[in-house]
């Protein structure tokens, strides 16, 4: 039988919990719900209606306040940050003939319905994919260099978050990633038995509330 996914408002609900207890450094830089009027903008500018997974986590959280390791390896956008970096991109891919794949690419660097909901370290977007084809809705990266990459891709956001959400509650990793807490107790997603970072200590992450 196939797992039950959760829906994205009960994940950051199990995720909001185990920050608040053991991480509270990092639970303070999530930001309040986007406003109905924030999303609306956000689609007005796209041209296309948000997908419904990524319009309810934005009704959750609208991002974050700053860059920030909480997730694996995406740091949730606000609304803003999703229309300035997909305004960006298309801008850049205009000029640079972004938006047609090269003959030595399966994705352009591009594409008007890819919505950048988190961003890595490095900057490159993780987008959501609503091109109408049998995948849609699900994640890659892009925007950086090259052309946009789906391999291994969550099928949506959903996916991803309810993933996390039992990473925490329940132990295990988020495809080979698992969690950390830093010295300055923050949260650090790494591989298994992961001791230090930048020469500093990591303890391995508590396993549910308690």
């Amino acid at each position: 039988m196939a797992q039950k996914i959760l829906p994205p408002s009960e994940s950051w609900r199990l995720i909001d919990a185990w920050l608040a207890t053991h991480t509270a450094a990092d639970f303070v830089l999530l930001n309040p719900p986007a406003t109905p009027d924030e999303i609306r903008y956000a689609e007005r500018i796209l041209g296309a209606r948000l997908p419904g997974d990524l319009a309810e986590s934005l009704r959750c959280h609208n991002g974050v306040s700053t860059w920030t390791t909480l997730l694996p390896e995406q740091s949730p956008l606000a609304v803003s940050g999703i229309v300035d970096h997909w305004q960006t991109c298309m801008d850049v891919a205009a000029e640079n003939d972004g938006l047609i794949a090269r003959p030595w690419e399966d994705e352009p660097w591009w594409h008007p319905l890819w919505v950048p909901w988190a961003e890595s370290a490095d900057g490159a977007a993780q987008v959501i994919d609503l091109r109408p084809r049998p995948d849609a809705g699900r994640l890659g990266w892009a925007g950086h260099s090259g052309g946009g990459d789906f391999t291994d891709s969550w099928p949506d956001l959903a996916s991803l978050l309810h993933t996390v959400a039992q990473a925490l509650h329940e132990g295990g990793d988020v495809r080979g990633l698992h969690p950390y807490i830093t010295t300055q107790g923050g949260m650090w997603w790494d591989g298994e038995d992961c001791f230090e970072l930048n020469g500093q200590p990591l303890r391995a992450a508590p396993v549910g509330l308690l």
